[in-house]
């Protein structure tokens, strides 16, 4: 297997179509989903550069920092041949002003990062998600500031709706500050809702696209299938039991379309992983995909399904079991204009067309 490279949008970045994921490095949520055990994962890392991979994505909030730190071993000696990435946003201990877009978070987690990573810089440092109560031009000032700094490459945004990305590159223009350059999205066989604006309007802007959870948050790794027995206290389920309960009908689209993926997957000489981690590589606005490997057997399956192409008459029956655009597994952000009533609701004595 000779692994590909591919540009990271225009920020001249060259990396590779897998990105090692590190989410499930650590005691992840005091659950066992993770891995606690700092030598093994460390293992990982150096499995995956052995085999081609030059690009990692961490983020502070995994692990409450231990998966930084994970990684910040893992990489010593061998920091100038990895294009580095972390993210974020998310509190990792509880009180006000402790999470979010704001300068005054950002610069701290940026250097809480760094120390914990055991680096001098990062090469793509991403906002986890949106936060509508701190003005974009203030996040992006405060990003711009980092690049000039020397202290970060490039910057992105993660599970950004399309409407954000587009108000972020208008303020960017407006004030003069760096854009984003790269966007973060969940995309997989039942996740592809952002096929309808988000990859449209990165591939147009040229921005970078790394993909993260092609497998579903598990569902597609033949662990969940329709008819067997489920271990609802156990790996991924632990995280969220709702997405994996076979008796919650919501999921029976789910199991339904899992079951068609892995016979045409079966069709295809190939496991249902393999098919479901070759398909967002097709689309044309994709860079690279990130895989989340718990242990070196996962890693390895992944990597042992890379060479898989898929052709038009496969692609054509994914499209037949989840048409282009659909989402039968929403894991994004959710925006203030859906949790708040008040954002839908008019006050009740406006609501009338006529007194």
């Amino acid at each position: 297997m000779t692994m590909t490279y591919r540009p990271l949008g225009g920020t001249g970045i060259e990396v590779s179509a897998y990105c090692l994921g590190t989410m499930m490095f650590g005691a992840l949520d005091g659950t066992q989903a993770g891995n606690p055990d700092h030598g093994d994962c460390i293992r990982i890392v150096h499995a995956a550069l052995e085999r081609g991979i030059n690009f990692v994505d961490t983020a502070d909030m995994y692990s409450a920092g231990e998966s930084e730190q994970i990684v910040g071993k893992a990489l010593q000696g061998r920091r100038d041949d990895v294009v580095l990435a972390t993210k974020c946003h998310f509190p990792l201990t509880e009180g006000p002003a402790k999470g979010g877009n704001s300068r005054r978070w950002i610069i701290r987690a940026a250097e809480d990062s760094l120390r914990r990573l055991q680096t001098d810089w990062i090469d793509l440092y991403q906002v986890h998600r949106p936060d509508e109560s701190t003005d974009i031009e203030e996040t992006l000032s405060a990003l711009t500031d980092l690049t000039h700094q020397g202290k970060i490459r490039a910057f992105g945004c993660s599970t950004f709706p399309a409407h954000h990305i587009t108000a972020a590159h208008a303020a960017a223009d407006r004030r003069g500050l760096l854009r984003f350059r790269t966007e973060q999205p969940p995309y997989s066989l039942l996740h592809r809702g952002i096929e309808r604006s988000v990859l449209p309007l990165c591939q147009d802007s040229g921005m970078g696209v790394l993909t993260w959870s092609p497998l579903a948050w598990g569902f597609l790794s033949g662990k969940y299938r329709k008819d067997t027995s489920i271990d609802l206290e156990a790996g991924r389920p632990l995280l969220n039991r709702a997405r994996f309960d076979p008796a919650d009908p919501a999921n029976e689209a789910k199991y339904d379309a899992v079951e068609q993926f892995a016979a045409l997957a079966d069709d295809l000489g190939r496991t249902l992983p393999e098919l479901a981690i070759a398909f967002p590589l097709v689309h044309p606005a994709v860079t690279s995909v990130i895989i989340g490997p718990r242990n070196l057997q996962q890693l390895n399956q992944s990597l042992d399904g890379a060479s898989l192409t898929l052709d038009d008459g496969a692609l054509d029956q994914i499209d037949t079991i989840v048409p282009p655009g659909t989402d039968l597994f929403d894991f994004g952000w959710t925006p203030r204009s859906l949790t708040s009533t008040a954002r839908r609701r008019r006050p009740a004595a406006a609501r009338a067309a006529a007194e």
